[in-house]
């Protein structure tokens, strides 16, 4: 191995500003606390949910694809009903 490789990598430090008018829910959401250690965390943690939504590991909980219902009409003895009680709420 090279001398790169087993060395701890170095900690990221970002100073960024960020306005309500680039992004209003991102400003208000961090705005509920004060400077210091738990804005910090609060980005932290959006930051890496957002990492894992992106990368596939966690869909958007609640916001998945529409529930279609079974297109044949559930007989007796199929699945199908069982399964759409498990399916998806229907938001109207």
């Amino acid at each position: 191995m090279s001398a790169e490789t087993t060395q701890d990598p170095k900690p990221i430090r970002l100073v960024f500003e960020l306005a309500r008018a680039d992004h209003p829910r991102l400003y208000d959401d961090l705005i509920r606390f004060h400077k210091g250690t738990k804005r910090v965390n609060r980005l932290r943690v959006l930051a890496y949910d957002g990492l894992l939504a992106q990368s596939g590991v966690i869909a958007g909980m609640g916001r998945g694809l529409p529930h279609q219902p079974s297109g044949s009409g559930a007989q007796e003895g199929s699945g199908d009903v069982t399964n759409d009680i498990f399916a998806p709420a229907i938001d109207g």
